[in-house]
């Protein structure tokens, strides 16, 4: 790890892609086709975490696991069906290009699956200044525990020293705690600036867009020097 080396994590999900409220509508759908209703408000302010985590988080510790694998079959069935209608949010290229112009190493830190990490990357369409992404298979343990940053980390040659996370939910800013890294806010997962600020961002913006219009006063130009 050369310890002059700094770059910039970002999670995928509503943070670079408009996905928040589809991932929210189809857990609604599985859920319920297994006899569970959560209000969607509940699901959404789940969303970020992982699906293991997800589903204790909102049926409860102790609640029946037998169904697990299938609400988790249900909801990707559902959300596949999108895949090939994701859109990037406002200026999120653009703000992965401006980062790695800066001589900034850009790392997408997702639990996704492979084939769904694929389908976000299209959306994208910034292959050429991604350094290294990760996937589901990457990490034992998904957010809010710190594994997948840490995994990002290491493969993009980075310190939590110099590096920071950008992302767009409670879960983000606590896994990066839990890290060693600061966290960016971003608004436009549906996750207020407030609630985001009371988790520990230093920071908060509207949408990448808004952020790349500010980079150049923001942590990540002064953590670039």
């Amino acid at each position: 790890m050369n310890e002059s080396t700094r770059g910039v994590l970002f999670d995928v999900d509503g943070t670079l892609v408009d996905t928040n409220y589809l991932h929210t509508v189809t857990w609604w759908e599985a859920l319920r086709q297994a006899g569970h209703r959560v209000p969607m408000a509940r699901i959404h302010r789940a969303i970020g975490m992982g699906s293991d985590k997800l589903l204790d988080h909102l049926l409860g510790p102790d609640h029946d696991r037998s169904a697990d694998s299938t609400m988790r079959d249900a909801h990707l069935a559902l959300y596949t069906t999108y895949w090939e209608r994701l859109s990037p949010l406002p200026g999120a290229a653009a703000l992965l290009r401006a980062c790695a112009s800066r001589g900034l190493r850009v790392a997408l830190a997702s639990s996704a699956s492979e084939k769904e990490l694929s389908a976000l990357r299209r959306a994208l369409d910034a292959d050429a200044v991604i350094h290294t992404a990760t996937s589901k298979d990457d990490a034992g343990s998904s957010k809010p525990d710190p594994d997948i940053l840490t995994v990002a980390l290491r493969k993009a040659g980075l310190s939590p020293d110099h590096a920071l996370l950008v992302g767009d939910s409670v879960w983000d800013v606590v896994a990066a705690d839990r890290a060693g890294l600061r966290c960016i806010g971003v608004t436009c997962g549906g996750t207020s600036a407030a609630e985001l600020r009371d988790a520990g961002a230093i920071e908060t913006y509207d949408d990448p867009e808004a952020l790349c219009a500010s980079l150049d006063a923001s942590a990540i130009a002064k953590m670039a020097g």
